[in-house]
């Protein structure tokens, strides 16, 4: 349909999104969370310690972790020392132990020892933010979560979905550009197109596939 003679989606931001969205999910169909987990408990462990670390270098640490520490019960008892050892190489790995092992009580306190399936819950776990939360809800629980990591900010920045910084207002912006039932897979494709070509601080642009729909064609700077 033309508007005063230009396509509708020339004019309408929530759908040149959803289009360049729909590109995205047929270059990367198999997209999902890389950080191995059996439960709602695992994956909230794994995304704790995924902050400032690679998924790969979790996916090495949490085994173990998770045969010393099945549940909460088991980390709420757990000696902080002996699990700052246990996740050293994840980096921070000092408050990174503190907020698990407080976690892991206030889940068996507060909570029944379940981990709890609704936002506000979730955030107010010690260290756990909006991120985490959101992974915790879409993966674990099927609840639509828009997830805002390093990837999802700097590409969201870079097509023009956004011009916040902080990952709240992000996130905000996000959900109010793209259709819930699309959040959460909308995070996996954002995250596996900024590992393989939209890069930081230099997006591989000559080798991506999009760039006849991408709104940073031609631009010669990027975020």
């Amino acid at each position: 349909m033309l508007i005063n003679g230009e396509d509708r989606r020339r004019v309408n931001p929530a759908q040149k999104a959803v289009d360049l969205l729909d590109r995205l999910e047929q270059l990367y169909p198999d997209a999902h969370c890389a950080l191995v987990h059996r439960d709602a408990w695992q994956l909230l462990v794994a995304t704790v310690l995924s902050a400032q670390c690679t998924d790969a270098r979790v996916n090495m640490v949490t085994p173990a972790l998770f045969a010393r520490f099945p549940d909460p019960k088991a980390l709420a008892g757990a000696e902080l020392a002996e699990v700052e050892d246990m996740i050293r190489s994840t980096g921070f790995f000092r408050n990174k132990a503190k907020n698990l092992v407080a976690c892991a009580r206030t889940i068996v306190e507060e909570h029944a020892g379940e981990v709890p399936k609704r936002l506000e819950q979730l955030v107010a776990l010690p260290g756990v933010g909006r991120k985490t939360a959101n992974v915790v809800l879409g993966n674990a629980w099927g609840v639509p979560g828009m997830v805002v990591d390093t990837h999802v900010k700097r590409l969201s920045f870079r097509f023009g979905w956004t011009k916040a910084t902080d990952p709240d207002r992000i996130e905000r912006d996000l959900c109010r550009l793209l259709p819930s039932e699309r959040w959460v897979q909308a995070g996996h494709t954002l995250i596996a197109h900024g590992r393989a070509l939209c890069r930081a601080p230099v997006p591989l642009c000559s080798q991506c596939p999009l760039t006849d729909i991408c709104p940073r064609r031609g631009v010669k700077k990027s975020r």
